[in-house]
């Protein structure tokens, strides 16, 4: 795959990350609401994706653990939802 396609979809997932960061800030969504962890964990796999072609290892890891994170907050919002049904 060409690396300005690859380089633009690891843009894209930071811009992701960081849009989801400044919507929080903002107030905009909750930080234990679905839409929060949904785009950290969406924006760390687009970056991650990039990672597999421009290895870094810092940034793997950090990616890795943001993933991991994010799926917890996931798993916290679906399990609170299905109590709440």
């Amino acid at each position: 795959m060409n690396d300005f396609i690859i380089d633009t979809i690891g843009i894209i997932g930071v811009l992701i990350v960081l849009a989801a960061y400044f919507m929080l800030q903002s107030e905009k969504i909750d930080s234990k609401g679905f839409l929060y962890s949904f785009y950290n964990l969406f924006g760390s796999l687009l970056i991650l994706y990039s990672l597999l072609y421009n290895w870094n290892l810092a940034s793997f890891v950090i990616e890795f653990f943001w993933i991991a994170i994010s799926l917890y907050g996931l798993w916290k919002w679906f399990k609170k939802t299905a109590q709440n049904i």
